[in-house]
């Protein structure tokens, strides 16, 4: 017969046991409530925005910047339609959507067109609403390679009618996506494009080409804030034995704009 001692250390086995599952669930539920309103963290798979943002880089997305849609929920629940707690975003803003086409893959822009906006591209140059947007020449980006040697590429200062301003790659001015029929934005969708210009598939391009196209408002996640953690590419976030050395502290806490 177990005795009495026994009864009570098993007793406080079992609660103490309970308690850490309670403590496990409580913790996966505030992540997910924090993750569904509030931030969630993205990482960037390709170079179609650079330079302002680079393969490796780690970086908080607001969440209520454009209230929430069923992409707001993890798996993208069909919940609810449309978007409720609605704030359009503003021309310029990054930022990151489901994929109109494969509504399960992520894509990071900047939001250039607005409903009802024509936009075109001409020579390299954007055109919003028949006005082509201020484009100032700037130093070229220096980029150096592993194994030696660099390669110049030539950037330049966009100026938005709104006032915002960002830094563009421009490789050719004679890429098809360079010059452009006018794309007229439809009610309830926007436009958005790549600052690596020539090397960005983005709203130019038609989904029927694997292309963006136009964003239904309901597929946006939320505004890019933040890069919190950035890599050269040969360490993860999860691979803290290969940091040093790896950390690009420059680009780290760095505000997106």
């Amino acid at each position: 017969m177990a005795s009495f001692e026994e009864d009570v250390m098993k007793k406080a086995g079992r609660s103490s046991f309970w308690e850490t599952v309670r403590t496990v669930i409580y913790a996966v539920l505030i992540a997910i409530v924090i993750r569904t309103t509030l931030f969630e963290p993205f990482n960037i798979p390709s170079e179609s925005m650079r330079p302002t943002l680079e393969v490796g880089d780690y970086l908080f997305v607001s969440k209520y910047s454009y209230g929430y849609s069923r992409y707001s929920i993890p798996l993208g629940l069909p919940l609810f339609e449309g978007r409720i707690i609605e704030n359009a975003p503003e021309r310029g803003d990054v930022v990151v959507f489901r994929k109109p086409s494969e509504p399960n893959v992520d894509y990071i822009k900047r939001i250039v067109g607005l409903p009802g906006d024509k936009i075109q591209v001409t020579g390299g140059v954007l055109i919003v609403n028949g006005t082509p947007v201020k484009r100032e020449r700037i130093e070229d980006y220096i980029e150096a390679f592993p194994g030696g040697g660099v390669r110049r590429i030539e950037q330049f200062r966009e100026t938005l009618p709104s006032g915002k301003t960002y830094i563009t790659f421009n490789l050719t001015d004679a890429n098809t996506l360079d010059n452009t029929g006018v794309y007229e934005v439809p009610a309830g969708h926007y436009f958005a494009m790549g600052d690596n210009r020539d090397n960005s598939i983005d709203s130019r391009v038609n989904p029927k080409e694997n292309g963006v196209g136009f964003i239904p408002a309901e597929n946006l996640i939320g505004r890019a804030e933040v890069i919190f953690f950035s890599t050269d590419g040969t360490a993860g976030l999860f691979e803290p034995w290969k940091w040093f050395g790896a950390i690009r502290y420059g680009r780290l806490l760095q505000v997106i704009r």
